[in-house]
């Protein structure tokens, strides 16, 4: 599973850090992925359509967060994850 893999390649970089930005931004990924795949068959589930909305405004703010503390580890998870183009400022 890609989550076991991503987990341990954090872990290799800090250990036992579950709370971390990086970690809480793939789960986060990996639960929109379920939803979006879910919603593709139940289309008219207005309540899991709320919740991934909600959990897309999450992962919104823990990016904006990472890439004005850190760049380098901000460009770093978004080429792992491939979640958005990288934007030139």
């Amino acid at each position: 599973m890609v989550k076991n893999s991503f987990i341990s390649a954090i872990r290799q970089e800090k250990e036992k850090n579950c709370g971390s930005v990086e970690f809480q931004i793939f789960s986060f990924t990996d639960k929109i992925q379920r939803l979006t795949l879910h919603l593709e068959l139940h289309k008219r589930d207005f309540l899991s359509q709320r919740g991934l909305r909600k959990i897309l405004g999450k992962r919104q703010r823990l990016l904006n967060y990472l890439s004005k503390k850190n760049r380098v580890r901000y460009k770093k998870l978004i080429s792992q994850l491939g979640i958005r183009e990288s934007k030139t400022r």
